[in-house]
């Protein structure tokens, strides 16, 4: 008997697929049965190889051996995933296995995954390929009826590889020559470090910024209506019109102008709308919404995530009114929906995958059993879905034009004629969109008529700064980067991609260049004093938007043939090579980068600085440093920080409450720290009571 082996991604979607085509039998890594072995990946099995695999002297760090540029690319298999890799190794060499299937996700990175391994295995049997837009069992079995050439995907591979090698030949090469340079570790990133400049230059407009007051008059009318005038930088200016106006006691409608505007209903949302609407409104980071997602996935309750489309396919349009018709009923929508299909279809505008959707599955789950986060992403999705295939939100716009004092005095109103989709976004979303502010209706007046000032007062106020970026504005920021300076027709990629976005963020945070800061719900995204050094060594082209947005551009013409590989990986190296033998220190940056100092050294006495790993001594012959990720104090269920790294250098010792055992018992405890021989660390523990 022959078998075809399909390899997912992770896991739990091997299961599901498993499930769909009969394999039912679990072996070690694997399933098996009706002609199928299923197994998969666990994330990223094989990975470029690190620079001393290429040549032992690249363990040292030194400028003198830049740029490294490999010619012949290595791989290894990580060693948390050897086993798996094993398990698929073997089963793609089966003589018993006729054909493969790749069933990684469907994307970039999936196509990568899947290759690496297949090359890695010395497998040269045929496979063909899955592409799944939704983990429903009538979407499985329709994928396998219709298997698509591996062949199409070339282009895709092609994009996934060069943009992992050139990532890699950016990291390895710029993090090298500006730790040498500045004598300190630094992490430097080709999507990484443009997105830190842009809060850096955010929070440098911020700082510079100056507040202005103004004044204006502000007259409340005897109709009910108010208007206000211009803006004034003087006060005196104000106070006059004002004088003016009290003895004038009436003003002259000089203009009333009514215009029928309407909104139309949002489009759905691909990932990045997605992750800014839940971190809006449920103050959720952009790796948390991307996680609740993916898990909304594999439960079949959402369509793929991963996605940069809000449009649906032509060939979809049928199966739409059916799939609304069952979200409102989940979400105990009662009244009839109107659902114009058509403002949701341009196949033109879908890409890999269509717009993010609820599924039908989600009307026989059971919602109240999901995880919080997921229910209210959940909720975000099918909310969309109802107000995309909505009506208009129709309102009439009026300004009112009257003079006073021979100066020019407006008011403006609104008078909402036909709610459309924004009642049903209120229906589906209520409190999470907060107290919407209502314009004023202002009353129908005659031109050329007079009416009577009941109270006239002097208003000041003042400019404001521009906002901290939140996880919400920097996403965005990311999506529209150099849009403004690129040339028309150009397509806009902004930096990194939708499935990227959320670690690049993430990355930034851990490595200790960007702080959250705020409340629960609105946090902002602040760039560390190191994070601001960093950026301010940083030549330009490392920390432009427009050259990472040039990047995706190329790595998107690439994906669709249009691009040659080779030519976008000698325009990487070049750059890389020019960038080595042309970067000088920033004079005066030596201040800037200096590591905070937080205490000394208990085994000789010098400095212990924080890094991004731990604290260490900038002795470098001493072997002392406090681990961030300390294992002793991980088996007390405590972690050690930065209060109690401080604490152990002052007093050599911290006290902490309610360690847990190994039974899981709790306790307090002294920690007390000393120092080897050889001078690192030690910890031993001094118990309450003398016990």
């Amino acid at each position: 008997m022959s078998y075809c082996l399909v390899v997912a991604e992770k896991p739990s979607v091997g299961a599901a697929y498993a499930k769909v085509l009969g394999a039912t039998n679990r072996q070690d890594g694997y399933w098996e049965g009706n002609g199928y072995l299923v197994s998969w990946c666990v994330g990223h099995l094989v990975e470029l190889a690190p620079p001393n695999v290429y040549d032992a002297k690249y363990v040292k760090w030194s400028i003198a051996d830049l740029p490294i540029l490999p010619e012949k690319w290595q791989y290894l298999v990580s060693t948390s995933t050897k086993k798996q890799f094993g398990i698929l190794q073997k089963v793609m060499n089966r003589p018993d296995v006729d054909s493969i299937v790749c069933a990684t996700d469907a994307g970039r990175e999936g196509e990568l995954i899947f290759r690496l391994v297949y090359q890695q295995a010395g497998c040269k049997k045929p496979f063909s390929r899955l592409w799944l837009s939704s983990m429903e069992e009538n979407a499985i079995r329709e994928g396998f009826a219709h298997l698509k050439p591996s062949t199409e995907y070339d282009a895709l591979y092609n994009a996934a590889l060069c943009r992992e090698r050139a990532d890699w030949m950016v990291g390895i090469n710029a993090s090298r020559l500006f730790s040498c340079l500045y004598g300190q570790p630094l992490a430097v990133g080709r999507v990484m470090t443009p997105v830190l400049a842009m809060t850096v230059v955010r929070e440098a407009a911020i700082a510079a910024f100056v507040p202005e007051k103004f004044y204006t008059v502000a007259l409340t009318l005897a109709d009910g209506g108010s208007a206000s005038s211009k803006r004034f930088a003087q006060k005196m200016d104000a106070e006059r019109l004002l004088s003016k106006c009290r003895k004038e006691e009436r003003v002259t409608v000089q203009k009333m102008k009514r215009k029928e505007k309407y909104e139309s209903p949002p489009p759905l949302y691909d990932l990045t709308a997605l992750q800014r609407d839940a971190n809006r409104l449920l103050g959720f980071t952009a790796q948390q919404t991307l996680d609740y997602a993916q898990s909304l996935y594999e439960k079949r309750l959402i369509t793929y995530p991963r996605t940069d489309s809000r449009f649906l396919t032509e060939d979809m349009a049928a199966s739409i009114p059916g799939l609304v018709t069952d979200t409102g009923k989940v979400f105990a929508v009662e009244k009839p929906l109107p659902i114009h299909v058509r403002q949701v279809i341009n196949g033109s505008k879908v890409t890999d995958h269509h717009a993010l959707l609820p599924t039908k599955s989600m009307a026989n789950a059971d919602l109240a059993a999901l995880p919080v986060g997921e229910r209210n992403v959940l909720r975000l999705i099918a909310a969309r879905l109802l107000c995309a295939v909505g009506e208009p939100h129709r309102y009439a716009e009026t300004t009112l034009t009257t003079e006073c004092a021979g100066e020019e005095f407006t008011a403006n109103g609104k008078v909402v004629l036909s709610e459309g989709w924004k009642a049903m976004e209120r229906k589906m979303l209520g409190e999470l969109l907060g107290k919407q502010k209502e314009q004023a209706t202002l009353p129908d007046v005659q031109e050329q008529s007079q009416c009577s000032i009941v109270v006239a007062e002097l208003k000041e106020g003042q400019t404001t700064p521009p906002k901290h970026f939140t996880e919400d504005t920097l996403l965005h920021a990311m999506e529209t980067a150099s849009a403004d300076s690129m040339p028309e027709g150009v397509e806009r990629q902004g930096i990194g991609t939708p499935a990227t976005r959320a670690a690049t963020i993430e990355k930034l945070v851990q490595k200790g260049f960007l702080e959250r800061k705020g409340n629960k719900k609105t946090k902002v995204l602040l760039p560390t004093d190191k994070g601001k050094a960093l950026v301010t060594v940083m030549p330009e082209e490392i920390q432009s938007p427009e050259m990472t947005a040039d990047w995706e551009t190329k790595l998107l013409r690439i994906e669709h043939s249009e691009m040659e590989p080779e030519t976008f990986m000698t325009e990487i190296k070049e750059m890389i090579s020019s960038l080595v033998t042309t970067t000088e220190t920033v004079k005066g940056a030596n201040a800037l980068m200096k590591n905070k100092i937080i205490g000394v050294c208990p085994n000789c006495g010098a400095n212990v600085v924080e890094r991004e790993k731990g604290w260490f001594c900038e002795n470098r012959e001493c072997r002392f440093v406090l681990w961030k990720d300390n294992a002793f104090f991980k088996r007390l269920g405590k972690r050690l920080d930065s209060h109690v790294a401080d604490k152990l250098l002052r007093d050599g010792r911290v006290r902490l409450k309610d360690c847990k055992s190994a039974k899981g018992k709790t306790y307090n405890a002294a920690v007390l720290l000393s120092t080897e021989p050889d001078g690192r660390s030690k910890f031993s523990l001094e118990f309450e009571g003398g016990c």
